[in-house]
């Protein structure tokens, strides 16, 4: 789908897709799967988390700007096409 990005996460890492490009960075050991999407703006995510520790799940905030800044990536062009982040569990 046009305008959307897919974020996930596989045993210590967390990706982010988007136009055939995806950003893979550490994550917490504890993490087992995002489960929903509270926000996106350009780059800031807002996210409900559910980890190994607790049995509820807890807010997490993810930003992607220093990771793109990292990689030497023009964020803004990565970024303004998205519209909307959507989370596939691996």
């Amino acid at each position: 789908m046009e305008g959307t990005a897919i974020l996930s996460n596989f045993d210590k890492y967390t990706t982010f897709s988007y136009g055939g490009k995806t950003l893979t960075f550490r994550t917490c050991n504890g993490l087992e799967h995002y489960t929903k999407v509270l926000l996106w703006d350009k780059g800031y995510l807002e996210v409900m988390a559910k980890y190994k520790h607790c049995d509820e799940e807890i807010e997490e905030y993810i930003d992607l700007i220093p990771v793109l800044e990292g990689l030497y990536m023009d964020k803004d062009q990565f970024l303004n096409p998205i519209k909307e982040v959507k989370i596939k569990n691996a």
